[in-house]
């Protein structure tokens, strides 16, 4: 006969005893923390404890970290087992043991880097040619192009196809901006989508602007990023020869493209001084990093949320023309497989854009995937902000069990894949 039960939604871990038959069930037997004393319990008798069949491996033993102070009394061998006495009040989220560990090495490269930088940029005002100037910044920005064409929103979202000479160029242009190869860039910014401002997310908002913008480089990983990114499909990835092949060679292609060509060409073609070549390099490459960290940071912090309101991202002009169309991130997070990145149809501020519709009509770049108007105001009007769109409810709770990384996430809705608008259609 059940006598008592006790229920932990925090942890959703459920307690039952029964005193006449000195049975007791926990289930699902999750993990309880509280942040005060804890205890381990182990080796409890089947007689004490019933559990599915080869759940935990074992059936003799069960590993169970509970408060020693409210889950438990002490069992005497020769008495009755006494009814655990559980607290609900004082079952609190569990706290993270994840410890900073410095990278010192980042540390230094980056200080380095930033310092150089800003030598840089006093070169562009006084020093250096105007070509070199110019040169800069173009190079700037077609590193920037791999990056937001490429490695977002081609490899990672899949929110369009491309021939493998579309594929090769944003190969390029994604290693001169050196972010890392293509496809732990790839497997990082999933992750991040899945798991947005929590510990597998690996630039979390939650824990300050600094984090997310750079400090999320000067750590090593949480424990929970590793893990939920061995969870992430990159099958595609795994199978494209491109990414394959930047990954073989990256050691080699990295400072060939990032930094000993963009140094090489101003001292060849035009006489620029070599100094002043290579700190104009470090300042190009060192803004790029910045820009695209504001998505990282600033749009996940300040702006409006007319798509959903529940979650961290933002929709910030200033960071779409700073990072070339990529600013619009609540709209993005919602809908992450849409080729534009944002709402917006015009060309003003999203470059990027621009540029894919231009491989598009040269027959490179295909199967544009972007979220109908329809889809669009559904969703503002359901979970937005009333910012853009008038709020007709507003019930929603944000989980990551319904959030995608892009296009062909197994969590994908049927109703979102069907209601998408597909351009350019391959034959």
């Amino acid at each position: 006969m059940l006598i008592s039960r006790t229920y932990f939604p925090a942890r959703r871990y459920f307690v039952a005893s029964s005193p006449s038959t000195q049975i007791t069930w926990c289930l699902p037997l999750r993990i309880i923390r509280t942040d005060r004393l804890r205890t381990w319990i182990i080796d409890i008798s089947l007689t004490s404890v019933i559990m599915a069949p080869n759940l935990f491996g074992t059936s003799a033993s069960l590993f169970l970290e509970a408060s020693q102070q409210n889950l438990i009394q002490e069992k005497s061998t020769t008495e009755k087992t006494n009814t655990p006495k559980l607290d609900t009040q004082k079952s609190l989220r569990s706290k993270s043991k994840y410890k900073w560990n410095i990278v010192w090495r980042n540390v230094i490269a980056f200080l380095y880097l930033h310092i150089s930088a800003v030598y840089g940029l006093y070169l562009c005002f006084t020093g250096a040619k105007l070509c070199t100037v110019i040169y800069t910044f173009v190079i700037g920005f077609i590193a920037a192009f791999g990056v937001t064409a490429g490695a977002h929103r081609l490899w990672a979202h899949k929110s369009y196809k491309a021939k493998w000479p579309m594929r090769v160029i944003l190969m390029i242009c994604q290693t001169i901006a050196f972010q890392n190869h293509i496809y732990e860039w790839v497997r990082d910014h999933r992750v991040h989508h899945k798991f947005t401002d929590t510990d597998a997310d690996p630039h979390n908002a939650q824990r300050g602007f600094f984090f997310s913008h750079i400090g999320w480089l000067m750590l090593k990983k949480h424990p929970d990023v590793i893990k939920k990114g061995a969870m992430i499909d990159m099958s595609d990835l795994e199978k494209d020869p491109v990414v394959v092949w930047q990954r073989r060679l990256y050691i080699v292609l990295m400072p060939l493209f990032c930094f000993i060509i963009p140094t090489w060409i101003p001292w060849h073609f035009w006489g620029e001084r070599p100094m002043y070549a290579w700190y104009l390099t470090l300042f190009r490459y060192t803004l790029s990093l910045n820009l695209t960290w504001l998505v990282n940071s600033a749009a996940h912090i300040w702006g409006m949320k007319p798509f959903d309101s529940s979650i961290s991202p933002t929709d910030s002009y200033s960071v779409g023309i700073a990072a070339i169309g990529e600013g619009w991130h609540n709209y993005h997070h919602v809908f992450p497989w849409d080729y534009k990145a944002a709402e917006l149809g015009n060309y003003k501020v999203n470059f990027t854009t621009a540029i894919i519709d231009g491989f598009a009509k040269l027959g490179w770049a295909y199967d544009l995937k972007t979220a109908s108007v329809e889809m669009i105001q559904k969703r503002a009007a359901r979970t937005g902000d009333g910012s853009r769109y008038k709020l007709i409810e507003d019930q929603h709770e944000h989980t990551h069990n319904d959030a995608v990384w892009g296009w062909d996430d197994s969590d994908m809705i049927p109703e979102d894949i069907q209601e998408t608008r597909i351009l350019n259609k391959s034959d």
